[in-house]
């Protein structure tokens, strides 16, 4: 009897032991995976989009849709957010949020941007091939994601360049519509400027295309070579090496 006491007392402390032991290797395991914070990836798809949009006004509105509930993702370390390629910055907008670590995932948002900017309508009717100036444009507000491409947010943006189309007074004015003057035409006598490190040399050519400011020009040489650079103001093409 008295032996099945002591051993009794010595198994008592063997569990404890065990138990305390347990309780140890408890407390020094990683901590359950937390979840990833609805609420701070809609902040984070609203400041990327309020910044990619910031260029165009400092009116900006963005209003960010509600993150799937069902998604149950892994706390993110550094979400990366991202327009999907061809998207606009403004509009109805898809978003794109992709974490790495601690564990790979993606997720997608739906958004909306509005942009209200000052955009240019013409004050008069214009006609195919005429050389627009200040007062052909008129200066009107709106929400660009509402207006065609490539509308033109500012007077230096027209004012030079001519009209590819016809266009009512009233008509928004764009980009695609306009064509830059020529600053090479066949047939003129342009000067050829090749340059790169330490050298610079000059020849006289003539074009054998029109080209606007930027463009590519194509010219003859007098020794009959056929030369390709870039158009600029003042007759001359310039090639760098």
């Amino acid at each position: 009897m008295k032996a099945a006491k002591i051993f009794s007392k010595h198994n008592y402390k063997q569990v404890l032991a065990l138990s305390l032991m347990s309780l140890a290797c408890l407390s020094q395991a990683a901590p359950v995976s937390q979840v990833q914070d609805a609420a701070q990836l809609r902040q984070i798809a609203l400041d990327f989009l309020t910044l990619q949009a910031s260029g165009l006004s400092n009116d900006v509105q963005v209003t960010v849709g509600e993150v799937d509930k069902r998604l149950n993702l892994q706390a993110c370390d550094n979400p990366n957010p991202y327009l999907l390629p061809g998207s606009k910055p403004w509009g109805k907008v898809t978003l794109a949020i992709r974490c790495t670590a601690p564990a790979p995932w993606l997720v997608y948002l739906q958004a909306n941007v509005q942009v209200t900017a000052d955009y240019y309508v013409a004050a008069n009717a214009l006609t195919h091939g005429q050389v627009i100036s200040l007062s052909d444009l008129s200066k009107q507000r709106g929400d660009i994601a509402k207006l065609p491409a490539g509308v033109i947010t500012a007077p230096e943006q027209a004012i030079g360049k001519t009209m590819q189309v016809s266009m009512a007074s009233g008509g928004v004015m764009r980009l695609d519509a306009l064509k830059s003057p020529a600053v090479v035409q066949q047939g003129q006598s342009v000067r050829v400027i090749s340059h790169g490190p330490g050298f610079q040399v000059a020849t006289d050519a003539i074009a054998l295309n029109n080209a606007a400011d930027g463009q590519i020009a194509k010219a003859k040489t007098s020794s009959g070579q056929t030369i390709s650079g870039v158009a600029k103001n003042g007759g001359i093409i310039e090639i760098v090496y």
